[in-house]
């Protein structure tokens, strides 16, 4: 019984780290918020070229709070033949 529990605890850890991992896409810079040292926010407004998104982060720690650094990224998703 103790492995069964194991396991299932395992399974459920690997869940809440796999739907974290990712970066959020919003369409708006100012939709972000509060933004967390080392966090990627992807945003798609147009502003960089075709097939790419812009990736703001939180790159350092000032004393206003995280400043913010971005720049345009390649595009994932589906790949085309």
């Amino acid at each position: 019984m103790p492995l069964r529990h194991t396991t299932c605890l395992s399974l459920l850890i690997s869940m809440a780290l796999v739907s974290t991992a990712g970066a959020a896409t919003i369409g708006r810079e100012q939709d972000i918020g509060n933004l967390k040292l080392g966090q990627r926010v992807l945003v798609d407004d147009g502003t960089c070229p075709a097939g790419q998104v812009r990736e703001v982060r939180g790159a350092k720690m000032t004393d206003k709070g995280v400043s913010r650094t971005s720049s345009c990224v390649p595009r994932h998703g589906p790949k085309s033949k």
